[in-house]
């Protein structure tokens, strides 16, 4: 795939990169102005000109996937036999800079029920720079038209129809955000379970003390320890904003998300904080 495919590539995914463009040449070299690649942790897509030039570009672009680099950087490269070089020599006689920019990666949001609170929830983090996956395994929650305030935001928005919703949490990466809240409780259990089992998601179940309690019962009876089950956030939202109007709920997870993503500690909402029977 070429270096557009790759960016659009990796935003899916949700893994980083690097951008690499050459953005000015002095006398010759392999590519001309404007070339660009992208690089990964392990792999690169297209060319800007092969030999130690595009060796050092990618050698320090993983470097600053390694260490975390969140601003542009730049090299200088000179393309002769007098030139210092780590990867073989270039003699073009040219002298080539190069632009270095990280891409972003994209958290991941998935909310499981498009009911009332799932669709107004929706419609919220769709206007954020996420990777949004909605998921029901009734067909009609989804139809386009039913969608249509949620489908023209910045978010990168997914729509699953499943009918065993839980299969959708296969694909999610790693650190996913994961928001419980459909239409049947035992599809909420069956959701919950399959979450604690990949034990790398982030997961949030909407419902009231009581609910919460038989979870518990029957999560354990699962063979999830204590720590496991308690690492299921319920209820959710930020504890600050009260209320039990789907669009009250859908204000204090969405800011509960913000704050996640922003590494603001939100504090564990209380269990007497009651979102719905």
């Amino acid at each position: 795939m070429d270096w557009l495919a790759a960016v659009a590539h990796l935003r899916e995914q949700g893994r980083a990169g690097v951008l690499v463009t050459v953005t000015s040449v002095r006398g010759h070299a392999p590519r001309e102005a404007g070339a660009k690649m992208v690089v990964a942790a392990e792999e690169t897509w297209d060319s800007v000109g092969g030999g130690n030039l595009e060796a050092t570009a990618v050698d320090r672009a993983r470097a600053m996937l390694r260490e975390g680099v969140s601003r542009p950087d730049t090299l200088l490269l000179a393309l002769n036999e007098h030139a210092t070089t780590e990867f073989g020599r270039q003699c073009c006689g040219g002298e080539v800079t190069v632009l270095l920019e990280p891409l972003p990666t994209r958290a991941t949001v998935a909310v499981f029920g498009m009911g009332h609170v799932g669709h107004e929830l929706a419609r919220i983090l769709s206007r954020l720079p996420l990777s949004l996956h909605l998921v029901d395994s009734r067909a009609g929650q989804l139809e386009e038209g039913r969608l249509a305030d949620v489908l023209g935001g910045p978010a990168d928005v997914h729509v699953h129809h499943a009918p065993a919703p839980e299969v959708v949490l296969r694909s999610l990466p790693a650190g996913a955000r994961v928001y419980v809240m459909s239409h049947d409780h035992a599809e909420d259990l069956v959701l919950c379970d399959a979450a604690l089992r990949r034990g790398d998601l982030s997961v949030g179940l909407i419902g009231s003390r009581a609910k919460w309690a038989r979870f518990r019962v029957r999560l354990r009876a699962e063979g999830h320890d204590d720590a496991a089950v308690d690492s299921i956030r319920c209820p959710i939202g930020l504890p600050t904003v009260t209320g039990k109007s789907p669009a009250v709920i859908a204000i204090a997870v969405a800011a509960e998300v913000v704050q996640a993503l922003a590494g603001t500690p939100a504090g564990r909402p209380s269990r007497e904080t009651s979102r719905t029977p």
